[in-house]
């Protein structure tokens, strides 16, 4: 075919430039057909790679380090991971018994729930899957150490599920001292919780004997459970921390006394209502009774106490003592005395007790739990920290002075 007005040469560019746009649009179908082998396009390019794989999560074991022998029975296992919420921790033995623990995802550490056993080796494996990612795993072996020669015993004064007043400390005591270069550490490996929440702190009342109470009296109900985790520890040069403790305690209700030498009255408040007010005699002038803030520490139904050796010739005494609730070591007690009924409510007779009659005597003991707080004012004398669980005897800024931490 010869088109008019179109010379030889240009015919063949006009030919050149057609077939150019039939290769174009052959390319543009094939690109638009959904062909699964098509090439991919990206940003207007013609780059045909295939699309990248999902990255895998980077997960790493960063303490105990790989390898570690010597390792406490009490370690915490430590792990890195760029996204710990989807993150899991496992750790099992050399016969592939897992541990039970409790994973921290905000901290990235996985605590076992027990002691590991001495001289055992233990592997650890993280494994990350975050959306979207693909899974990455890490893991790690290390060796508890051997089981010392010289063990320190922990323990604690409380026993599980037991109930107790809103005044309680929790208390654990020490095989032998700790010396105050090593308290911090110890401290730090005691843990207290508390359902609902509550700031508290410990408090070292001696090197064998440390105390946790809140910044004020616990609520009623509350759960609380503590936990020491001290196996293979150092607690002094060569002596470490024989075991863990865990202890599960129950606050009752709240029940307080106050007692106030000036009236000579003591108010029971309950759940903050008052509920009874009671006459008392507190200690006579030659020996009063302490002022200040105690606890129920110990309670006895009948007991007999005995002074002949600690007072004078002929004011000692040896008498049958009903419904008696210990305030203080040094032998300050609520407890009926039915000899000093007219003296109660109008003038003090005792050796620093504080006397009720035999029927409010019984009603208090039905009532009271060990850990109810007393608190006496008005006296002569003032109670001296550490007679008796004195922790509520001190400010709050007093108490936290004796945490090492």
């Amino acid at each position: 075919m010869r088109l008019r007005g179109v010379t030889r040469s240009a015919g063949r560019g006009w030919r050149a430039a057609a077939a150019a746009v039939v290769a174009a649009s052959v390319l543009l179908g094939a690109g638009c057909s959904g062909d699964e082998e098509s090439p991919a396009w990206r940003d207007g390019g013609s780059s045909s790679s295939p699309a990248s794989q999902p990255a895998a999560s980077t997960v790493a074991v960063t303490s105990p380090a790989a390898d570690a022998t010597g390792v406490m029975a009490s370690t915490d296992i430590k792990y890195s991971s760029e996204d710990p919420a989807n993150t899991s921790v496992e750790v099992a033995d050399a016969d592939g018994n897992k541990v039970e623990g409790t994973l921290d995802k905000d901290q990235k550490v996985f605590r076992p729930a027990q002691a590991l056993e001495w001289g055992k080796k233990y592997t650890v494996t993280v494994t990350g899957t975050p959306s979207g990612g693909k899974a990455g795993t890490a893991t790690s072996s290390f060796i508890v150490m051997d089981k010392p020669s010289k063990l320190v015993r922990v323990m604690s004064f409380l026993g599980d599920d037991q109930t107790v007043g809103v005044g309680m400390p929790l208390i654990v005591r020490f095989g032998r001292s700790v010396p105050e270069k090593y308290r911090a550490d110890v401290q730090s490996r005691m843990h207290v919780t508390a359902t609902p929440a509550q700031e508290g702190i410990w408090h070292w009342t001696s090197p064998t004997e440390v105390h946790y109470r809140p910044q004020t009296y616990w609520q009623p109900h509350t759960k609380i459970s503590y936990r020491v985790r001290l196996a293979g520890v150092p607690m002094d040069e060569g002596w470490y921390g024989r075991s863990d403790l865990t202890v599960n305690v129950n606050i009752g209700r709240s029940f307080v006394m106050t007692v106030e030498n000036r009236t000579k009255q003591m108010t029971v408040t309950q759940d903050g209502k008052v509920v009874k007010t009671i006459p008392v005699s507190l200690g006579r002038k030659k020996y009063p009774s302490s002022s200040g803030t105690m606890v129920v520490i110990e309670k006895k139904r009948k007991t007999v106490f005995d002074t002949l050796d600690e007072f004078p010739e002929g004011e000692g005494y040896r008498v049958n003592i009903d419904y008696a609730q210990r305030l203080t070591w040094s032998g300050q007690f609520i407890h009926a005395a039915p000899w000093s009924d007219g003296e109660q409510g109008r003038r003090n007779v005792s050796h620093g007790c504080v006397n009720v009659s035999m029927a409010m005597g019984k009603w208090l003991f039905e009532r009271t739990l060990m850990g109810d707080p007393v608190t006496v004012s008005g006296t002569e004398d003032r109670l001296e920290n550490g007679n008796g669980w004195t922790d509520w005897n001190m400010s709050w800024d007093e108490y936290k002075k004796g945490s090492a931490i």
